[in-house]
């Protein structure tokens, strides 16, 4: 794992590829507990008999699956020790370009393509490409978008611990920044 002290460190990591996670296996249970979850049980994931005639020569993986497994991924590839918390602001681009069958094992590759300061805190950018053992081809290529909160500064002793009402009061008033605003 790729450990980051704080935010800066990170960012300076723009450009690099982080590492990879473990190998992760697909397994049909797993598959047909997110078809349950989900209500998409169309036969190329739940039905094995008729998926080994099928296109893809037995079950696959749903998309989306694949997307569900990218934030333990990530968790597994590289830490920021000096957050609060990251949470998971979107995606700017998908691609499935090759199914995963059932039974593959996968696992996350990372890199770090951009991060920029918001007022809400450091929006990250980060690609993630979903391998299968075995396969040169990737099975996802999903360009991700974390938020992460750093831990604020402690209070230096003179100051008081507690904003005032007025600053509480001007804070609450300023607009929110969508992903397409610039930080001031």
């Amino acid at each position: 794992m790729r450990s980051f002290a704080n935010l800066a460190e990170f960012t300076g990591a723009i450009g690099e590829h982080l590492g990879y996670s473990e190998w992760l296996d697909v397994t049909q249970e797993n598959v047909d507990r997110f078809a349950a979850a989900t209500g998409d049980l169309q036969w190329i994931h739940v039905d094995p008999e008729r998926a080994a005639t099928g296109p893809y020569g037995g079950t696959i993986a749903h998309g989306y699956m694949t997307l569900g497994l990218l934030p333990a991924m990530m968790r597994a590839i590289f830490e920021i020790r000096d957050v609060t918390m990251g949470v998971n602001f979107g995606l700017d681009k998908v691609r499935f370009p090759h199914p995963i069958r059932v039974g593959a094992r996968v696992r996350g590759g990372a890199k770090v393509t951009g991060v920029r300061e918001t007022p809400m805190g450091h929006l990250a950018a980060v690609r993630m490409t979903v391998e299968v053992e075995g396969d040169p081809r990737a099975a996802c290529v999903a360009d991700t978008l974390s938020l992460f909160i750093a831990k604020p500064e402690p209070a230096a002793p003179s100051e008081p611990a507690v904003a005032s009402v007025a600053s509480a009061a001007s804070a609450a008033s300023e607009p929110a920044v969508s992903v397409g605003q610039e930080g001031s």
